[in-house]
């Protein structure tokens, strides 16, 4: 359903109902094997922390979206959310009317604006990053990332261990955490 949504979110008002249709299989679909394939073929992959497959819900999907409006945005549907006649169409339809110059402008501005996207993050991330860096450390230590929640906030993230047992790996006692 995110998926959906985001791959949808950059046509909304450009394409036409079988091309939102088609959209919404396909953002189930290409995130779902670039998750649960290529994410564990790949070993960059395996090294990013991201356990709730934010690459592939958001990354992925809306790339895929912007792509695909590219490919599917209709003429008319263009000129009533632009304002202009002839300007914006998808490249299938810009191929069928013979104003494949128009398509392939319009894929190519699809796809600039993904690649402004990924280089905006990067770049207002890796700034975050070493501001926060330079406050607190972006990483727990590797004694207490072994330990796990119970180090960083003083309780475990499930106690399954039987009947309300806890497994005591802590090396602290009751009520002493250590903070950095």
């Amino acid at each position: 359903m995110i998926t959906g949504l985001v791959c949808i979110t950059p046509a909304a008002g450009v394409v036409q109902g079988w091309a939102a249709v088609l959209m919404g299989i396909l953002s189930g679909s290409i995130p779902w094997f670039t998750m649960m394939v290529v994410h564990k073929r790949s070993r960059l992959l395996q090294k990013v922390d991201d356990t709730m497959a934010v690459l592939h819900t958001h990354a992925i999907a809306g790339s895929l979206g912007g792509i695909l409006s590219g490919l599917f945005a209709e003429p008319r549907l263009c000129k009533l959310f632009y304002g202009t006649s002839g300007e914006y169409m998808g490249l299938f339809y810009g191929l069928q009317m013979g104003e494949a110059r128009t398509g392939f402008k319009q894929l190519w501005i699809q796809i600039y604006g993904i690649l402004f996207v990924v280089a905006i993050n990067i770049i207002m991330t890796s700034l975050v990053c070493i501001v926060v860096g330079l406050i607190v450390p972006l990483r727990m230590s590797d004694e207490d990332l072994e330990i796990g929640d119970e180090a960083a906030h003083g309780e475990e993230a499930y106690a399954i261990w039987g009947q309300g047992e806890k497994e005591n790996s802590t090396k602290y006692g009751v009520g002493q955490i250590e903070m950095a």
